[in-house]
């Protein structure tokens, strides 16, 4: 078994505010986080997928089908997005790091076997690095 990863990048701008809590709460939970105008990142997002070398192709994962999925499910609906605006799925979610993975997560997961049939290369992780100082990881279920 081996595994790849790739790595991808996006700008997007979000505010980390709930409805469920009071103005205060929200400030004190999200700090300058919780700016009303929201505020930008350069996000790296890292996708890792792990399988067998094939035999054939020398390879794991054909790169131009991975770049694919990611460019068309994920870049392509929050680069230069304002995403709790932007994103459908933030409309409703706080689009904090832990939360941008797990909607990555589903659009990669839900388009998967369409992309790589035959039992391909799984899904591992998948990394997002939000600032120099903060980077989350989700390893895929």
């Amino acid at each position: 078994m081996m595994r790849v990863t790739r790595r991808y990048k996006f700008a997007a701008s979000h505010r980390l505010h709930s409805e469920r809590f009071s103005g205060s709460e929200n400030q004190e939970l999200y700090g300058k986080c919780n700016n009303p105008h929201g505020h930008g990142h350069d996000y790296i997002l890292e996708v890792s997928v792990a399988g067998p070398l094939d035999p054939v192709s020398g390879q794991v994962v054909n790169v131009s089908t991975l770049d694919h999925l990611v460019a068309s499910r994920v870049i392509h609906d929050f680069d230069h997005k304002y995403m709790n605006a932007d994103v459908r799925e933030f409309q409703e979610l706080v689009p904090t790091s832990e939360n941008i993975l797990h909607v990555i997560e589903e659009r990669l997961a839900a388009h998967w076997h369409s992309a790589f049939p035959g039992g391909g290369p799984h899904l591992e992780a998948i990394g997002l690095r939000e600032t120099a100082r903060n980077s989350f990881e989700l390893r895929a279920s």
